[in-house]
């Protein structure tokens, strides 16, 4: 297979910034099955946040460390994990990162990413796996293709790959760390697959979060990110704090304000916006603004930015917002511009009037065939 290309630790933010990390339990992938996690628990690999190091603490187990770590002396040549990614249609994976953030006598050596596909819809029900579910997780299942071949790993840093090519689309991956040891995250860069669309008994198209990151809506850009990343408005949920929604700094300039630039994960109709701030209580924005960019014509898209001409005002100007609580907008309240009737959006804007922080925005609509 094709040699990834490494990818220094200072740039692995900006090398794969219009990505997301389909490895993490922010967007419900979870853990299978492993091999050993005696020493630290293998489902550390999908936090969403840093790592964090505390010194001086013991569990029964020994050290106590925020990352996956095995037991010495593998009798095997590799221990291993095998992930389900959370997003429903699978995801095609660009980059590949192994963070060994704390691990320094102790990390893995090498490490090597396998994928497969497993149809979802090849469950009799959603909560009953699939026969080729269960095998996935048996250490003989045959089916896993090569996505990062072995690579080194150092102590307690962040190391990237870019593949060569898009990896076709997964559901399932399996991590393998030679011989045995720790690594604190894996995180896979890529991009959601929507499912395949439905119609309702009526014939229409269902409603839709067009924006979720479950179906490959993305951030493109933000004005600041000082406390939290925009991305985490896109995430399921309501979250847990303040720590998983999008909190800009503070400002001092009049006339300031802060926005996200989403492109939706399905074209589409947006029928219904959610603007929610729960946890935000002492520092939610005054006022926000909604903003929808058309989709363009085939052969003529491209990346809106904030001050292009084009944006259509959803909301009607700017709607006032209260600390903890979500705020929605319903078309069929007449609370979505009427501008927006009829027409298909591939793009849309938050803007925080001045500044502040939301937990999640979502947008509602039907996706355009």
């Amino acid at each position: 297979m094709a040699i990834p290309t490494p990818i220094p630790s200072s740039s692995i933010d900006t090398t794969f910034r219009k990505t997301t990390n389909l490895a993490s339990s922010s967007l419900n992938s979870t853990i299978l099955s492993r091999s050993d996690d005696y020493f630290a628990s293998v489902t550390n690999l999908l936090t969403p946040t840093p790592p964090i190091h505390k010194p001086g603490t013991f569990v029964h187990t020994g050290a106590w460390y925020d990352g996956w770590e095995t037991r010495r002396h593998n009798p095997e040549p590799y221990d291993w994990a095998v992930i389900k990614l959370g997003i429903i249609g699978g995801g095609v994976v660009e980059g590949v990162e192994i963070d060994t953030a704390h691990f320094v006598g102790n990390y893995g050596e090498k490490v090597l990413v396998e994928g497969t596909y497993i149809d979802p819809l090849s469950s009799s029900t959603p909560s009953s796996p699939s026969s080729e579910e269960e095998d996935v997780t048996n250490p003989k299942f045959q089916h896993w293709t090569t996505i990062l071949p072995l690579q080194p790993c150092g102590p307690s840093c962040r190391q990237a790959w870019k593949l060569a090519a898009p990896t076709k689309p997964l559901t399932h991956v399996r991590l393998r760390m030679y011989p045995d040891g720790g690594i604190a995250r894996l995180r896979l860069y890529g991009h959601a697959i929507p499912p395949p669309p439905l119609t309702t008994t009526s014939g229409t198209q269902p409603l839709e979060e067009l924006s979720s990151a479950l179906l490959g809506g993305l951030v493109l850009s933000a004005s600041d990110q000082h406390f939290t990343p925009a991305s985490n408005i896109l995430l399921p949920g309501r979250g847990v704090n303040m720590g998983d929604g999008w909190e800009t700094a503070r400002s001092r300039t009049p006339s300031h304000v802060d926005w996200v630039i989403i492109r939706l994960g399905l074209a589409g109709s947006i029928e219904k916006v959610v603007i929610d701030t729960k946890d935000f209580r002492g520092n939610f924005p005054r006022g926000v603004r909604v903003c929808g960019f058309p989709r363009q014509e085939e052969g003529r898209e491209r990346e809106p930015e904030v001050g292009d001409g084009g944006w259509v005002d959803v909301l009607g100007g700017e709607k006032g917002c209260v600390a903890d609580a979500e705020h929605v907008f319903d078309a069929r309240k007449g609370e979505i511009g009427l501008e927006c009737q009829g027409r298909v959006f591939s793009h849309v804007m938050l803007t925080l009037v001045p500044d502040g922080g939301v937990k999640r925005f979502r947008v509602f609509g039907r996706r355009a065939l």
